[in-house]
């Protein structure tokens, strides 16, 4: 039952997050800005990293040591690109 209410909320923060990144791809192809193209990736790379983080452990069997990390390093990529997106300026 833990890891099925696990996998559930996983699923859905990684279902949130690729949806932010989606309307953010929308709006950069809407106004050509690509400071949103990168809070698309950021976004992206968040939700996929917990998503890797759980494909890791459950399906490939990873410690959660080792399915952590590689999850923390992609979460990290997609912060970084947000965090450029909100301190790059406009060009």
């Amino acid at each position: 039952m833990e890891h099925t209410l696990f996998a559930v909320a996983k699923l859905f923060t990684t279902v949130l997050a690729l949806l932010i990144a989606y309307q953010a791809y929308r709006g950069y192809q809407r106004h050509s800005s690509q400071l949103l193209l990168y809070v698309g990736l950021g976004f992206g790379l968040v939700g996929l990293g917990g998503l890797l983080e759980a494909a890791l452990f459950e399906l490939l069997r990873l410690s959660i040591f080792e399915a952590g990390f590689a999850a923390a390093l992609v979460t990290a990529a997609g912060m970084l690109s947000i965090l450029y997106a909100l301190y790059a300026p406009n060009p």
